[in-house]
This record gives C-alpha cells, sequence and structure tokens, in this order.
C-alpha cells in the first residue's frame, strides 16, 4: 500500500477550485475503486463517474429474447457466460424473463467460463445443436473468435452479441461535439484489459480529437491512482495526452494475434446497445465464411422484429442513464426498492461488472431520494 499512499498525496497536493469529473469507462475498475473506497480516500473535488464497460448491461433485449427462445423452443443445449443467465427482459407478467428461468423450464441452459467449454459441451453431444450466446467486449470476444478461427464441431453454433468499448466513448463526445454543452467528464481513465487486446493507442481519439486527458489504467489500487493523477495533472499543466498506466500488460497495438484472429472470423457492424439505440461500427458479426456456425442465419425465425424496441429498459429502470454516466447507480427510481440483486429489474444490478450491483455490494443500500 505504499506506493497507493504516494499517489494519494501527489492527488491531494493538486488543488482545483471545481469538481473534476473523471469518467472510468470499465466496469472492473468501477469495482476495484467501490471495493477499495477510493471515492473516500480522494479528495472531494474528484468525482469518479462510471461509464458503459459492462457487457451485460448493454447487451440487447432482443438478443437475451432469442437465447431464451432457441432453447424453450427449439430444445437446443444453450450455453452462456454466467451472467448473462439472469439478465431479464420485458415480457407479462408470469412469462419466463430470463435464461434462468428458462432453465427453471425444463430448458438445457448451461452457464460458461470460457469458448472452451462450449466447444467441449458440442463435442461431449454431437447429437444435439448447442448454441453458444456469446456477449461481451473485446476481451471476451477474441477468445470466441480464436476458438472459430481454429475449427469448431459442425453441431455448434454462434448467437453473437460482441461489442467494441471505444465507439460507445466517441458516442458520448460525439453528442456533446454536435450540441451545446460540455461532456459530462473532464478526463477519461480507459479499460486496461480491452487495452490489452486492442491496443491502448486506440483511445488516442479522445486526447487527439476532443483535447481530453486520458490515462490507460490496470485494475489494482496503484494502477488505478497513477492514472487519477496523470489526468489531473494533465488538466493542472494544460497537457494533454494519453497515458498508459498499465505498461506491464497493455503494450502498443495489443495482442497480434489476438487482433489477426478477430479480424479473420468477424465484421465489424453497427449495434444496438440496450437503452441507448445503435451505434456505429460498434458491433461484432461472423464473417459470411461462417455462416454455418451462425445462430441468427440458422435460427431466423426467432429473430423477433417485435422485439426491437431500441434496447428498452424495464418501466421505472435508469440503467441506460448509468450506463452513459449521467447519474449515480443509487439515483436510479428504483435502485433499492423494486431492484435488488436478489430479484433485479435492470441489468445493471445483475452483473458483477454492473454499476449498480457494484455499489450495491459496496454497502450502497438506499436510493439517493430515501
Amino acid at each position: 500500500m505504499g506506493e497507493a499512499h504516494a499517489w494519494l498525496e501527489k492527488i491531494h497536493a493538486l488543488d482545483f477550485d471545481r469538481t473534476i469529473k473523471i469518467m472510468n469507462v470499465c466496469g472492473g475498475h468501477e469495482r476495484s475503486i467501490t471495493h477499495a473506497g477510493l471515492r473516500g480516500a480522494l479528495p472531494k473535488w474528484v468525482e469518479l463517474v462510471p461509464g458503459p464497460g459492462c457487457p451485460v448491461c448493454i447487451c440487447p433485449e432482443e438478443d437475451v429474447y432469442q437465447a431464451m427462445q432457441l432453447a424453450l423452443q427449439n430444445k437446443v443445449i444453450l450455453v452462456a457466460f454466467g451472467d448473462m443467465l439472469r439478465v431479464p427482459v420485458n415480457v407479462k407478467k408470469g412469462e419466463v424473463r430470463s435464461l434462468a428461468e428458462a432453465q427453471a423450464a425444463g430448458a438445457d441452459v448451461r452457464p460458461i467460463a470460457s469458448p472452451l467449454d462450449a466447444r467441449r459441451i458440442a463435442l461431449e453431444n454431437a447429437e444435439r445443436p448447442v448454441v453458444f450466446f456469446a456477449a461481451g467486449f473485446e476481451t471476451t470476444t477474441a477468445p470466441t473468435a480464436a476458438m472459430l478461427a481454429e475449427g469448431i464441431p459442425d453441431n455448434l453454433s454462434i448467437l453473437l452479441s460482441g461489442r467494441l468499448t471505444w465507439p460507445a466513448v466517441a458516442m458520448l463526445l460525439g453528442t456533446f461535439e454536435s450540441s451545446p454543452g460540455k461532456p459530462g467528464f473532464d478526463a477519461l481513465v480507459a479499460p486496461g484489459h480491452v487495452s490489452t487486446i486492442m491496443g491502448p493507442e486506440e483511445w488516442a481519439f479522445v486526447v487527439d480529437r476532443h483535447e481530453i486527458p486520458a490515462a490507460v489504467a490496470g485494475f489494482g489500487t496503484e494502477s488505478l491512482l497513477a492514472s487519477f493523477y496523470s489526468v489531473l495533472r494533465q488538466l493542472k499543466t494544460g497537457e494533454c495526452f494519453l497515458d498508459n498506466c498499465y505498461r506491464e500488460v497493455a503494450h502498443p497495438r495489443g495482442n497480434a494475434t489476438a487482433r489477426r484472429m478477430i479480424g479473420q472470423t468477424l465484421d465489424v457492424v453497427d449495434a444496438n446497445w440496450r437503452g441507448i439505440g445503435i451505434i456505429p461500427n460498434s458491433g461484432y458479426a461472423l464473417k459470411p465464411e461462417f455462416a454455418k456456425h451462425d445462430a441468427r442465419l440458422l435460427f431466423r425465425d426467432h429473430a423477433d422484429p417485435s422485439r426491437r424496441r431500441v434496447g428498452e429498459m424495464p418501466p421505472g429502470c435508469d440503467c441506460a442513464q448509468v450506463v452513459l454516466g449521467k447519474i449515480y447507480p443509487n439515483q436510479c427510481r428504483i435502485y433499492g426498492k423494486a431492484c435488488t440483486p436478489r430479484n433485479p429489474v435492470g441489468p445493471c444490478m445483475v452483473s458483477d461488472e454492473g454499476a449498480c450491483r457494484i455499489w450495491w455490494a459496496g454497502g450502497v443500500r438506499v436510493a439517493a431520494d430515501a
């Protein structure tokens, strides 16, 4: 903790006469910040704003619904990362509203920790169709791409709901660029794991185009505090550059093998983010040569157009505002009331990368207006 204390002292030695808002994009960063109590350790003039870095939170409702219908109606083995099983969709009272409830209703839904688990389950059940509901950002999309590139069993298909992280931040900054006002944050802390895959320089646009200080951070207290100090010092001195505070892992140009496999197997497409809408060039889709493994083509009847409601959140749920950094989790109208980890209404209360779930686990159990 010696190094962490040193960074804290440097931060406290800086002095601002206004509130400085730093957006931390990554859900993993938010978890580290909350569990380490960093908000309480920083000066009062530093405000840390959770950003759009939770893939479970922004996965389109229609994708979750399609996965449920594949499991319930087509009797496939549906495999998905564990957090996805509890994400609720908007249905009438009494209807199945999540993959976990589909599982309870008799569907063969299985949580997995890795794409290799999907491959193993397909090999062990060669007589049955297996669908891998692959939601996630670049860090989980890369191993899915690698599995495709190496070859997968004929009975395994992929319902891909992969997203790129940086376009969401670009969208946030572009919104303010095209309308009066300023961005909702003064500096950006970029995600470390995404940068290990795609390269830290992917975030250079924040500095080059918008003149906002940025730093890539890891998940330890020291790396996070170093990134906070870096962007605060940039603001104080008037400098503006992209700093890499995760050099031991996030190297220039990222992971060449992972990027090559993503390029070989996937196309970048416009994609829907739940509660936000279509963000250009923010999603992944299987290339045409992998059509025989594309669940969207194999089971087209369940891609129900009526479910495409621009990522609508449940009534009263403000998850979209939380994801966009416009409000804090406990400012949601139903936080700690109708929506709790035991009974999540919105997706931000489901995942351990969701800001609402993180804040609840960190001890914030009542809404801001309570």
